[in-house]
């Protein structure tokens, strides 16, 4: 394809900063058993797991996270669900200050982690959660407090939501004029977990429809990092080990015997694709990112499954007006040599063969919750995200473009 000869390249002569707290990262098969220990040495005592039903009653999960824990386990809060609505860490929340939990363990995909993240806040905040919901409302943010409990993530999914200062939530019902839930949700360096535990034998008790699901929302994490205006050395190195790992890995996740897939190399590289990105001075999220969110926020769309359709036209998008670090994203997903536009068309051509080969939908059209009529609401909705602030200099980040690409999805 011809792609515009204004290409703006990405630079970082001046320098850079890399300012990033990383939680304890702990990973291998068993590793869940020295939850208890980690937690100790964070002086807690009294832990409540946070997950949704079905881990809440999974014994392969649940009965080494107890036992991990030991006697610092107080309860289980598995009332966790995808929609992240802002009573269900109300409700966690209360349990916090029943129990007097001075830590949480988050068990589960993101929307656990997120649900965590913000009762921590809901617990520490001396405002009711009525304010939270207020502000909410209002800004679609929720302050955070200096005095949250400790938090260890244990994923089962590979959405890739652990290394993170981010939470989003949901307000449903929201009141406001098309009656659509509203979105939000809270940033601080204080909510990035300090334990990250990373169990294969956890991970494999996933269906493997569930893990595809949430895979390219991981794998995107490292795409974006190497094209977001803040990228630095060190994110470029994590990410690029991670593609590599994940491009070979997450293919295997649909092997016939279970002895064939890759999950080191799949749960490393989620691992490594976040490494540095959620940082207290930002995040190198960005385009596809804000388009899984306009998705999500219109039509609850999972993001895994919003990320799957819209990241190959959304790259193809972002290459005809801007360079996109092509080369460097190229070299990590293995695209032969070649001129500018033949490299950029071999990263879109990987991330396409990638979603075929998990068995994801390709088109908008045949995602359940999204109807064309509500693409100008997505766009608008997308345009309007902070991530875009970590956009490729150069880039049109309008609603008018969006609502290209998400045409060119239908």
């Amino acid at each position: 394809m011809a792609r515009s000869a204004q290409r703006v390249p990405m630079d970082q002569s001046e320098g850079f900063r890399f300012d990033y707290a990383a939680p304890t990262l702990c990973y291998g098969r068993g590793a869940v058993d020295d939850l208890g220990t980690e937690l100790a040495g964070l002086d807690c005592d009294r832990t409540l797991v946070v997950c949704g039903r079905t881990v809440g009653d999974t014994p392969a999960v649940m009965d080494p996270v107890r036992a991990g824990l030991g006697d610092r386990l107080v309860g289980v809060f598995a009332g966790t669900t995808p929609e992240k609505r802002l009573d269900t860490a109300v409700a966690c929340a209360e349990r916090m200050r029943a129990a007097d939990v001075d830590a949480l363990v988050g068990v589960g995909g993101g929307s656990s982690l997120d649900v965590a993240k913000v009762a921590s806040v809901l617990a520490a905040a001396e405002e009711g959660p009525e304010v939270a919901a207020e502000r909410l409302a209002a800004s679609g943010a929720i302050g955070v407090p200096a005095d949250v409990v400790p938090l260890a993530a244990v994923p089962t999914t590979l959405a890739g939501a652990d290394l993170s200062t981010l939470a989003g939530i949901t307000l449903d019902p929201a009141g406001g004029p098309d009656d659509r839930p509203e979105t939000g949700g809270v940033g601080d360096p204080a909510l990035m977990p300090d334990v990250a535990v990373y169990d294969p034998h956890l991970v494999a008790t996933t269906p493997r429809g569930v893990l595809a699901g949430s895979a390219l929302n991981g794998f995107d994490k490292g795409i974006e990092t190497l094209y977001a205006r803040n990228w630095t050395p060190i994110t470029d190195a994590t990410a690029v080990r991670g593609l590599e790992l994940l491009r070979d890995g997450l293919p295997t996740l649909r092997a016939p015997d279970s002895n064939d897939w890759d999950l080191d190399a799949i749960l490393q590289g989620i691992v490594l694709v976040q490494y540095g990105i959620s940082r207290a001075d930002g995040t190198t999220l960005s385009v596809i990112h804000a388009l899984g969110h306009g998705l999500r926020a219109h039509g609850g769309v999972q993001q895994g499954v919003a990320h799957a359709v819209v990241a190959p036209h959304a790259l193809d998008w972002l290459f005809e007006r801007v360079d996109g670090r092509r080369d460097l994203l190229a070299d990590a997903l293995g695209v032969p040599a070649g001129s500018p536009d033949e490299r950029a068309d071999g990263v879109v051509s990987v991330v396409r063969e990638l979603r075929d080969e998990l068995s994801l939908p390709a088109h908008l059209r045949d995602v359940e919750g999204v109807e064309r009529s509500q693409f100008d609401a997505i766009a608008e909705t997308t345009a309007q995200d902070y991530l875009l602030a970590n956009a490729p200099e150069g880039l049109d980040t309008s609603a008018e473009e969006f609502r290209t690409v998400l045409d060119a999805a239908w």
